[in-house]
């Protein structure tokens, strides 16, 4: 997967510390083992100017880049700043008029506190500027928001306001240090630290608590409106007989996953989800009668079991692309003005799987092998690219089309094909949670792996199946505990590492197959005339 660098821009008046957090986020960084790289934009001192340090650090540590070093950027770039901080409301305000943070991506910690400009203390009258009308313009203009009162905060700590912002910034969860970390780094390895460093590290606790408290809140405050808005009209929408076979406990996830099969599909569909947890549930009740684990299997089951029954194919793109409530939201990401001309392209390149999926087994096997002989003879895999206006009315009409095709997918060789492994996973869940719950808990957690589309997909899938194969139908363990033990670790080594070798290390340790070596074609590439061979024409 593509990593990028966590970009932030520092904004600091004159004299208030901003070259010693610069030097601090970049020791932090080397003392957490991460690469990291700062440069500054010097102003002019005191409040007729400010100057800014952007910093960049690659989210992965040194000791996993295999030797690689990443590339820093030198400057912000408009709109792709992960995060602002500022000392001063009106600096936040003047960034943002430069265009550095989004509304989509940037994080923006400002202090409410303000420092008089030389013009604001020219006007005969009040020349404040209004601070309701920058503090709403940092919330237009960031995905998400901290206002914090830095200089009442500076001034219990006893010290400058960088030490703060660095507080600030630790708890924003934005980068992968640890608190202790940072700390490290302020006390510069002082035995006794000095009565500087003690109020520094004030100013980085309250900065800390401040950013976590507020990040807290908008935690709880989000979960309460995600309940009361999405999931409590949708338990509502449960039919009663369905509701009444279920615990509480599993209710409004329930209800979410009903819905879903039911935009999926069908209503038939949907009962048929019903039914498979039905049997999950029974399977949880004989090794926990009373519930005391408030029913966690079939919770875990109710939730990837919906996600694995709404497997992304042509149909399900279609229907998703060609939605009013798409169309609303490209409008109001492009900000689109009334009068403006909007054309949205959709691209598109289905190839021999993803249309052999629509077909009955045995058309779909033909199709599947004709595109495998060419492969074997050298050739790219079929595909057939498509750029399809969204915006005129053929675009528009193809799409539904291909998105009212549903009942051709019930028909289909993927569909029969993602129901048996389905059913797959989900005997072993019965089966081990009639044994033992911890087994049968691990194994619903399993659904975990499910994910991606295409190779991804595919990949993930036969994680799971061999997992269970080799993990959860084998007699060798000592005990059902000792099982779900290595069900977990299996299954966590299969979610760290993409490639799969840290779950092939996990399969061997417990005794289990590693998975078998795909074959791969070799393609050979053949070298224009007059041109020189270059080194390994070959590719994989």
């Amino acid at each position: 997967m593509k990593q990028e660098p966590i970009s932030i821009l520092l904004c600091a008046l004159g004299g208030e510390g901003g070259g010693v957090l610069s030097e601090w986020l970049i020791d932090t960084a080397r003392h957490a083992g991460y690469a990291a790289q700062a440069t500054s934009i010097p102003g002019v001192a005191q409040r007729t100017g400010a100057t800014t340090y952007y910093l960049e650090v690659f989210p992965l540590p040194l000791a996993e880049l295999n030797g690689k070093r990443p590339v820093f950027g030198l400057n912000p770039l408009p709109g792709r700043l992960d995060m602002l901080v500022s000392s001063e409301l009106l600096e936040t305000a003047r960034q943002i008029a430069n265009g550095l943070p989004s509304a989509g991506q940037t994080l923006v910690i400002t202090s409410s506190a303000r420092a008089l400009t030389t013009m604001e203390k020219m006007e005969v009258g009040d020349g404040r500027r209004d601070d309701a009308q920058l503090v709403k313009l940092v919330q237009d203009n960031s995905r998400a928001h901290h206002v914090i009162d830095m200089a009442r905060l500076t001034r219990e700590a006893g010290t400058v306001v960088s030490a703060t912002m660095l507080g600030c910034i630790a708890g924003s969860g934005v980068l992968p240090f640890p608190a202790a970390s940072y700390e490290a780094v302020i006390a510069e390895g002082e035995a006794k630290p000095s009565a500087r460093v003690k109020a520094s590290l004030r100013g980085f606790s309250l900065g800390l608590a401040a950013v976590s408290q507020q990040r807290e809140q908008l935690r709880v405050v989000a979960d309460s409106l995600s309940f009361s808005e999405q999931v409590a009209p949708v338990i509502r929408d449960l039919p009663a007989g369905m509701a009444a076979k279920f615990p509480p406990a599993v209710h409004d996830l329930l209800a979410l996953g009903v819905a879903r099969l039911r935009d999926y599909q069908d209503a038939a569909y949907a009962d048929r989800y019903a039914q498979r947890l039905q049997r999950v549930l029974a399977a949880e009740r004989v090794a926990d009668p009373a519930g005391a684990h408030g029913f966690a299997v079939t919770r875990e089951m109710v939730r990837w079991l919906a996600l694995w029954m709404a497997f992304d194919d042509i149909v399900r793109v279609a229907d998703l692309k060609s939605r009013a409530s798409r169309w609303t939201r490209v409008l109001g990401e492009v900000k689109a003005q009334p009068d403006d001309l909007l054309k949205l392209y959709d691209h598109f390149k289905p190839g021999a799987p993803e249309f052999a999926a629509l077909l009955p087994q045995a058309l779909a096997t033909k199709v599947l092998n004709w595109d495998r002989r060419r492969a074997a003879a050298g050739k790219l895999p079929w595909a057939l690219p498509l750029k399809i206006g969204t915006h005129s009315v053929f675009g528009m009409v193809s799409l539904r089309f291909l998105a009212s095709l549903k009942w051709l997918r019930v028909k289909g060789s993927r569909y029969a094909m993602e129901q048996a492994m389905i059913d797959q996973w989900l005997g072993a869940v019965v089966a081990g949670a009639q044994k033992n719950w911890q087994l049968g808990h691990q194994l619903a957690l399993c659904g975990r792996l499910i994910k991606g589309y295409g190779a991804t997909n595919e990949r993930a899938k036969e994680n799971l199946l061999h997992i269970i194969e080799h993990l959860a139908q084998v007699t060798h363990f000592e005990s059902d505990a000792l099982r779900a033990q290595a069900i977990a670790q299996a299954r966590e080594a299969a979610l760290k590492d993409e490639a799969g070798a840290a779950l092939d290390q996990a399969l061997l340790q417990h005794g289990a197959a590693a998975r078998p070596v795909k074959a791969q074609p070799i393609r050979w590439v053949k070298t224009p005339p007059g041109r020189v061979k270059p080194a390994g024409s070959a590719r994989v």
